[in-house]
């Protein structure tokens, strides 16, 4: 199967600029980078991509056996960048997507210039052994995916919007709460689990390639501790804490989101 056509990799921007690929995170699709896209065009070449069981991706080449870790997402991040063929990219990944460029980076280093880790949580459940913090009980997460099997559109309508923070903005949960609600509830719940269950604490230090960790000032899904536990874990990572509250900074403050992305891909690309 063609990869670009399996993700549906849309490149756009200019050509033989330096390359930003966006990846996306949990129930959503390439459609919500669409506010900081004209910007990085204006400067580098951009690659957006739906993952597999995602937006306008091929639904049939997705199986529970492949996605159910980060392992077949970082593979698809590796082959849609050999597709691509454009020389070391800028990947910035949100969210769960995060992490699979950090894990895509530690199996090839080469094909990347520098990662943007946007709201990452290598571990969303916390640790009181080691004391970390990733935001949620056990006890917490084993509810939410509970609530998930149960009523996967009722779940939508809530969560949706403490994922996006910004209660004074009603518009960007129900945004939020229609990309949740396009995605077949099966590959949801497989692809749930596979965000809030993995544990990638121990994968950050093999991150050998510039790395920038742009974290909200709040944030419900990935609280401040999560972005300087990352930060710490990566040798020579960057750290910015971003004025943007929620977890989706690309809609709620894209201008900022956009500046910040440029910045560093300007400076490593």
């Amino acid at each position: 199967m063609n990869v670009l056509t399996r993700n549906h990799v849309r490149v756009t921007g200019r050509a033989g600029a330096p390359v930003v690929v966006l990846a996306h995170g949990f129930g959503c699709d390439q459609n919500l980078w669409r506010l900081v896209v004209p910007e990085l065009e204006r400067d580098f070449t951009v690659v957006r991509f739906d993952h597999v069981g995602a937006g306008r991706s091929d639904l049939s080449a997705w199986s529970a056996k492949r996605y159910s870790d980060l392992d077949g997402y970082a593979d698809d991040v590796l082959a849609v960048c050999r597709a691509l063929d454009l020389g070391p990219v800028v990947f910035v990944g949100h969210s769960v997507s995060a992490m699979m460029g950090v894990l895509a980076a530690a199996r090839d280093p080469g094909a990347f210039a520098g990662l943007v880790l946007l709201a990452p949580s290598p571990c969303f459940v916390d640790d009181p052994s080691t004391g970390y913090r990733g935001g949620f009980s056990a006890a917490d997460i084993e509810e939410l995916l509970e609530s998930l099997d149960a009523n996967y559109l009722g779940w939508s309508g809530a969560m949706a919007p403490v994922v996006m923070g910004n209660p004074e903005r009603p518009e960007l949960g129900e945004e939020l709460t229609a990309a949740f609600c396009r995605t077949d509830p099966a590959i949801a719940r497989v692809f749930a689990r596979v965000t809030f269950l993995s544990d990638n604490r121990a994968d950050l230090a093999n991150v050998r390639v510039p790395t920038l960790v742009a974290q909200c000032s709040r944030d419900a899904i990935a609280p401040p501790e999560v972005g300087a536990f990352v930060h710490a874990q990566i040798p020579g990572s960057q750290l910015v804490t971003l004025d943007a509250t929620g977890h989706c900074p690309q809609l709620s403050a894209p201008d900022e989101t956009v500046a910040t992305i440029a910045a560093f891909a300007g400076s490593v690309g």
